[in-house]
């Protein structure tokens, strides 16, 4: 049964593509009309900073076409979900962009942040690799996407999220600083080896990339290589030997556009990126232990009606979950946090949760930042044990938890601030940055670790949570210690407060 039809847009470095599709309640989709204008913002944003006036006019015009698409479809600009990705991210003048693109065609831009764009790619990968998904799980595995300004990067051990970075390598701001230093092929390959080398020093720590066996390769330049050597996979990608791939990549080096243009039938733009895109491709395969790569015949925009669609599908929202959990646990594994404490926490803060339903009132997404800011409350003594709830705000605020937008970090990193010490000011300006609705959301969330916090003040987990019970103005958590509690009561004193402020009871333990 159809959830409903939705249109997607993304203005992207290089052009904007429009998707329209049937999203179904199980969690699939049939897509019914796609099409693509190019649209340089890339050369514009990545070499003045901003987004000239005649590629803004170009936009709208592009955009106003795609309307009249919509329409037919019975789509209003206001319910079409358009995003842009790194040229809009980096550009100075992204929001008077932002405003002329509503005032003149209605729709409302958003400027995804990169690693959620890592979330929808990685969704859309997925997808496409379907029930093979689980055999590529069983190696580690590196997965990315070559843009026009960036390279989205993901890395997997066994299938679970070890790390996501977005890096300054793409095809047009490679393209572009070649032009401007009036440089050869060859100068762009020392530079391209050369920013290779520093990325792979970064991430060896992570995941050292000689034990990554599977490679994933998402993009236009990607789907061109597997359109002239690809071997059928499944349905939705296509494999390409590591060798052929190579002599491949050599041979297209050793062309001048006018020969590629030509004789591949490409528009010179494609003509002019795709070289530099799949040479960076293949200076990080050659640092694998990967035989093939594979190339599913996905974008972005495929993850975004995936992501629509998660609400109705358990099994998507179970495997997001999952990822974004391995995510943090690396993150605190990084800053040497004390795990056995850390997950005794999110255990018991869950049980709470799961237990005062009708107290809080919060749904399944407030539970996971509940979760991730319980994992990560004490990475801030890797900085300093003093005032180690301020640390921990800093790193989680500053880092990346794949899966987490932003706004969504600000509210862990808060969360994370208050599990200790005194409660939520206005003078904290991460706090105060906060809409009133996440202001409170904190502070349930920050009560609620408190307490799970507070019962293992220890750090030794020698007690569990069997039962709850709300009694007038008392919560009564009962345990199962068969011993003396006085450590834990008098912890409780202390971090109590908070939730005795937010909820209106006093908690008691038993």
């Amino acid at each position: 049964m159809s959830a409903g039809t939705v249109g997607i847009i993304e203005i992207g470095s290089t052009g904007i593509r429009l998707l329209i599709a049937n999203v179904f309640v199980d969690g699939s989709y049939e897509i019914l009309e796609s099409a693509g204008k190019q649209a340089m913002l890339g050369r514009d944003a990545f070499t003045t900073g901003l987004i000239s006036r005649e590629a803004i006019h170009q936009c709208i015009a592009i955009l106003r076409g795609f309307k009249e698409i919509l329409k037919g479809y019975g789509l209003p600009p206001e319910e079409v979900h358009l995003i842009a990705t790194s040229a809009l991210r980096e550009a100075t003048n992204r929001d008077a962009f932002v405003d002329r693109v509503a005032m003149r065609t209605g729709f409302r831009v958003n400027i995804v942040e990169d690693i959620e764009e890592s979330h929808y790619l990685y969704l859309a990968v997925q997808h496409a690799l379907g029930e093979d998904a689980r055999y590529f799980a069983r190696a580690n595995t590196l997965m990315m996407e070559v843009g026009g300004g960036t390279t989205e990067m993901m890395l997997l051990r066994r299938g679970k999220i070890v790390a996501a970075h977005s890096l300054h390598l793409g095809t047009v701001r490679m393209e572009e600083q070649l032009k401007a230093a009036s440089g050869s092929s060859a100068w762009l390959m020392r530079v391209l080896v050369d920013n290779v080398r520093t990325v792979c020093a970064s991430i060896e720590k992570e995941l050292p990339l000689s034990k990554v066996r599977n490679f994933i390769v998402i993009g236009k330049d990607a789907r061109f290589a597997a359109s002239l050597i690809g071997v059928h996979g499944r349905e939705q990608y296509r494999v390409l030997p590591q060798g052929d791939f190579v002599t491949l990549v050599d041979r297209l080096q050793a062309m001048t556009l006018d020969e590629l243009a030509a004789h591949y039938r490409l528009p010179y733009a494609d003509a002019e990126a795709v070289v530099p895109g799949l040479i960076i491709t293949s200076l990080f395969l050659e640092r694998t232990a990967a035989e093939e790569l594979i190339v599913p015949d996905v974008s972005i925009r495929e993850g975004i009606l995936l992501a629509l669609a998660t609400g109705s599908s358990t099994e998507i929202a179970a495997e997001l979950r999952n990822q974004v959990l391995a995510s943090a646990l690396n993150l605190g594994r990084r800053y040497h946090f004390d795990e056995k404490h850390a997950s005794w926490v999110a255990e018991t803060a869950l049980f709470l949760f799961d237990h005062l339903g009708d107290m809080h009132g919060l749904a399944t997404r407030e539970r996971l930042l509940l979760e991730v800011a319980a994992l990560l409350h004490d990475v801030g003594n890797f900085i300093r044990s003093n005032s180690h709830h301020k640390h921990s705000e800093y790193i989680i605020k500053n880092s990346e938890v794949f899966g987490l937008q932003r706004e969504e970090l600000t509210i862990i990193s808060s969360v994370a601030r208050y599990h200790r010490k005194s409660g939520p000011v206005l003078a904290n300006v991460n706090y105060a940055s906060l809409t009133r609705e996440d202001r409170v959301l904190v502070l349930k969330l920050a009560a609620i670790l408190r307490v799970a916090d507070a019962l293992d003040k220890s750090h030794t987990q020698r007690l569990k949570l069997v039962d709850v019970e709300v009694r007038e103005e008392n919560l009564l958590l009962q345990t199962d210690a068969e011993y003396d509690l006085s450590l834990e009561r008098l912890s409780l004193q202390s971090k109590g407060d908070m939730f005795e402020d937010v909820f209106g009871q006093k908690v008691v333990v038993l």
